[in-house]
Protein backbone atom coordinates (compact mmCIF):
# COMPACT_ATOMS: atom_id res chain seq x y z
CA UNK A 1 0.00 0.00 0.00
CA UNK A 2 1.13 3.43 -0.93
CA UNK A 3 0.22 6.71 1.20
CA UNK A 4 2.11 9.81 -0.39
CA UNK A 5 1.29 13.16 -0.74
CA UNK A 6 3.57 15.70 -2.61
CA UNK A 7 2.46 19.15 -2.09
CA UNK A 8 4.25 22.72 -3.57
CA UNK A 9 2.29 25.55 -1.92
CA UNK A 10 2.50 29.03 0.08
CA UNK A 11 2.83 28.79 4.28
CA UNK A 12 -0.50 30.58 5.11
CA UNK A 13 1.11 31.92 9.33
CA UNK A 14 4.13 31.25 10.96
CA UNK A 15 4.67 27.60 12.39
CA UNK A 16 3.53 27.01 15.80
CA UNK A 17 6.10 25.07 17.35
CA UNK A 18 5.50 22.94 20.73
CA UNK A 19 8.11 20.80 22.73
CA UNK A 20 6.71 17.34 23.89
CA UNK A 21 9.85 17.14 25.62
CA UNK A 22 13.02 19.22 25.69
CA UNK A 23 14.16 17.63 22.67
CA UNK A 24 11.67 16.73 20.68
CA UNK A 25 9.39 19.59 18.64
CA UNK A 26 6.69 19.20 17.17
CA UNK A 27 5.44 21.83 14.14
CA UNK A 28 1.71 22.46 12.94
CA UNK A 29 1.15 24.73 9.82
CA UNK A 30 -1.02 25.26 6.94
CA UNK A 31 -0.11 25.56 3.17
CA UNK A 32 -2.41 26.46 0.41
CA UNK A 33 -1.87 24.89 -3.10
CA UNK A 34 -3.97 26.78 -6.09
CA UNK A 35 -5.54 25.08 -8.98
CA UNK A 36 -5.12 28.66 -11.67
CA UNK A 37 -8.62 29.65 -13.15
CA UNK A 38 -9.46 29.47 -17.08
CA UNK A 39 -12.10 29.77 -19.74
CA UNK A 40 -13.22 27.38 -21.09
CA UNK A 41 -14.55 27.14 -24.64
CA UNK A 42 -17.73 28.06 -23.96
CA UNK A 43 -17.08 31.54 -22.28
CA UNK A 44 -17.48 30.12 -18.93
CA UNK A 45 -15.53 31.34 -16.48
CA UNK A 46 -13.76 28.75 -13.98
CA UNK A 47 -12.34 30.39 -11.05
CA UNK A 48 -8.91 29.92 -8.96
CA UNK A 49 -9.41 27.52 -6.40
CA UNK A 50 -7.34 27.28 -3.41
CA UNK A 51 -7.31 24.33 -0.66
CA UNK A 52 -5.60 24.33 2.55
CA UNK A 53 -3.66 21.51 4.30
CA UNK A 54 -3.03 21.20 7.72
CA UNK A 55 0.53 19.84 7.92
CA UNK A 56 2.38 18.41 11.38
CA UNK A 57 6.37 18.01 11.27
CA UNK A 58 8.13 16.10 14.03
CA UNK A 59 12.20 16.63 15.30
CA UNK A 60 14.77 17.85 13.38
CA UNK A 61 12.42 18.91 10.11
CA UNK A 62 9.59 20.82 12.82
CA UNK A 63 12.91 22.74 14.03
CA UNK A 64 14.04 23.86 10.74
CA UNK A 65 10.54 25.02 10.17
CA UNK A 66 10.42 27.25 13.61
CA UNK A 67 14.04 28.49 12.91
CA UNK A 68 13.33 29.11 8.83
CA UNK A 69 9.87 29.03 7.53
CA UNK A 70 8.06 31.88 7.95
CA UNK A 71 4.49 32.68 6.23
CA UNK A 72 4.24 33.76 2.86
CA UNK A 73 6.87 31.10 2.51
CA UNK A 74 7.15 28.92 -0.80
CA UNK A 75 7.33 25.07 -0.16
CA UNK A 76 8.23 21.74 -1.39
CA UNK A 77 6.37 18.93 0.98
CA UNK A 78 6.18 15.10 1.07
CA UNK A 79 4.38 12.83 3.86
CA UNK A 80 1.01 10.91 4.06
CA UNK A 81 -2.42 12.01 4.80
CA UNK A 82 -3.80 10.69 7.91
CA UNK A 83 -7.47 10.80 8.88
CA UNK A 84 -8.74 10.30 12.29
CA UNK A 85 -12.24 11.57 14.15
CA UNK A 86 -12.83 12.43 17.53
CA UNK A 87 -16.19 13.47 19.89
CA UNK A 88 -16.71 17.31 19.70
CA UNK A 89 -16.93 18.16 23.53
CA UNK A 90 -20.07 21.03 22.90
CA UNK A 91 -22.39 18.92 21.12
CA UNK A 92 -21.43 15.27 20.93
CA UNK A 93 -21.19 15.01 17.53
CA UNK A 94 -18.43 12.59 15.76
CA UNK A 95 -15.34 14.92 13.89
CA UNK A 96 -13.34 14.15 11.30
CA UNK A 97 -9.56 15.78 10.81
CA UNK A 98 -7.32 15.32 8.01
CA UNK A 99 -3.84 16.13 7.95
CA UNK A 100 -0.10 15.40 6.61
CA UNK A 101 2.38 13.92 8.27
CA UNK A 102 5.28 15.45 6.77
CA UNK A 103 8.45 13.38 6.00
CA UNK A 104 10.48 15.81 3.92
CA UNK A 105 9.82 19.53 3.73
CA UNK A 106 12.12 21.79 1.71
CA UNK A 107 11.99 25.90 1.35
CA UNK A 108 11.60 26.56 -2.30
CA UNK A 109 12.68 29.74 -3.66
CA UNK A 110 16.19 32.11 -4.05
CA UNK A 111 18.41 32.47 -1.78
CA UNK A 112 17.80 35.84 -0.92
CA UNK A 113 14.26 35.05 0.19
CA UNK A 114 15.66 32.79 2.64
CA UNK A 115 16.00 35.12 5.31
CA UNK A 116 19.22 35.94 7.38
CA UNK A 117 18.88 33.03 9.49
CA UNK A 118 19.16 30.71 6.92
CA UNK A 119 22.69 32.29 6.04
CA UNK A 120 24.51 30.74 8.88
CA UNK A 121 22.74 26.93 8.34
CA UNK A 122 24.29 24.57 6.18
CA UNK A 123 21.94 24.63 3.41
CA UNK A 124 22.44 28.28 2.45
CA UNK A 125 25.64 26.99 0.67
CA UNK A 126 23.35 25.43 -1.83
CA UNK A 127 20.90 27.01 -4.38
CA UNK A 128 17.28 26.51 -3.25
CA UNK A 129 15.74 24.74 -6.44
CA UNK A 130 12.38 26.23 -7.98
CA UNK A 131 9.00 25.01 -7.85
CA UNK A 132 9.01 24.37 -11.63
CA UNK A 133 12.41 21.76 -11.37
CA UNK A 134 10.77 20.02 -8.38
CA UNK A 135 7.85 19.32 -10.60
CA UNK A 136 10.15 18.64 -13.20
CA UNK A 137 12.32 16.44 -10.84
CA UNK A 138 8.81 14.67 -9.35
CA UNK A 139 7.45 13.79 -12.73
CA UNK A 140 10.89 12.00 -13.63
CA UNK A 141 10.42 9.39 -10.43
CA UNK A 142 6.40 9.35 -10.90
CA UNK A 143 5.53 9.16 -14.61
CA UNK A 144 2.12 8.64 -15.51
CA UNK A 145 0.36 5.46 -15.77
CA UNK A 146 -2.84 6.61 -16.94
CA UNK A 147 -4.30 3.45 -19.00
CA UNK A 148 -6.43 4.35 -22.71
CA UNK A 149 -9.84 3.96 -21.87
CA UNK A 150 -10.66 0.69 -23.49
CA UNK A 151 -8.24 -0.81 -21.21
CA UNK A 152 -9.73 0.34 -17.91
CA UNK A 153 -11.50 -2.44 -15.67
CA UNK A 154 -14.83 -0.68 -15.46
Amino acid sequence: MINKVILIGNVGADPDVQYIKEDQPVAHLRVATSEGGFTRQNGTEVPERTDWHRLTVWGRTAKFCENFVRKGDQVYVEGRIHYSQYQDKNTNETRYSTEIVVDELRKLGRKSDSGSLLENNQQAAQPQPTAAQIVAEVQAEYPSQDAPEEELPF
